[in-house]
């Protein structure tokens, strides 16, 4: 069965890559229930969708269509391997660890029923490595490390509201007829450009990356 092993929250602490504005990439497990809400426009709005969570950089990250972030158990597992280190829940940022499920394959515009609170998440797109990403892990290499793998996890948005908690169930109700997954995204965007038209059936998309696929696509 494919559910959420824990449920993450940010604990605030300097950005370690500027020294300066804090961050929330330092996300951990919590055993309390957590309201999930769209949290608004990327640049004004409250940034991440789990209330009491932080995105402290707006011009990049969080808003409607990156208002949850997903990432598999058995993803960090294989890092962990690869990496010898110890990779526990949340620390790559995510809101959910998943087991059970294949997020990085999931289609754009897949609908998930999580748990019995009633929340609904949508698949939107891909997480991109930046420089906290990366400082706050201290491996060498990590951003092209982690696009090179190209198991980046999924971002979501909310469809209706609810609560979550670790140990809810994930059932897929619905998902589109296309093709086009987490990974081919994070392939189009990060390594092969020239297959960003590929990716407007998919109209679940992000309208950034639709505009940008669109703008190849007339290339």
């Amino acid at each position: 069965m494919s559910s959420v092993l824990t449920v993450n929250i940010a604990h605030p602490r300097t950005n370690p890559d500027t020294l300066k504005k804090p961050t929330g990439i330092d996300k951990r497990p919590t055993d309390t229930a957590v309201e999930v809400r769209p949290p608004g426009p990327m640049r004004g709005g409250l940034g991440s969708g789990l209330v009491g969570d932080l995105v402290s950089e707006q011009k990049h990250h969080g808003g409607d269509d990156q208002a949850v972030y997903a990432y598999a158990r058995e993803d960090l597992d294989a890092w962990e391997s690869e990496l010898d280190r110890q990779i526990g829940n949340g620390a790559f940022g995510e809101n959910l660890t998943t087991a059970g499920i294949d997020v990085t394959n999931a289609v754009v515009g897949e609908r998930w029923r999580v748990g019995d609170g009633g929340l609904v998440l949508e698949v939107t797109r891909p997480r991109t490595p930046c420089r906290t990403f990366s400082s706050w892990l201290e491996i060498d290499n990590w951003i092209k490390r982690f696009t090179d793998r190209g198991v980046p996890g999924a971002y979501l948005r909310i469809i209706t509201p609810g609560v979550v908690r670790a140990g809810d169930s994930i059932e897929i109700l619905e998902r589109p007829g296309h093709d086009v997954t987490i990974a081919l995204v994070f392939r189009a965007m990060m390594k092969d450009p020239s297959l960003l038209p590929s990716l407007l059936v998919a109209d679940a998309l992000p309208e950034p990356l639709k505009d940008k696929a669109r703008r190849r696509a007339h290339a």
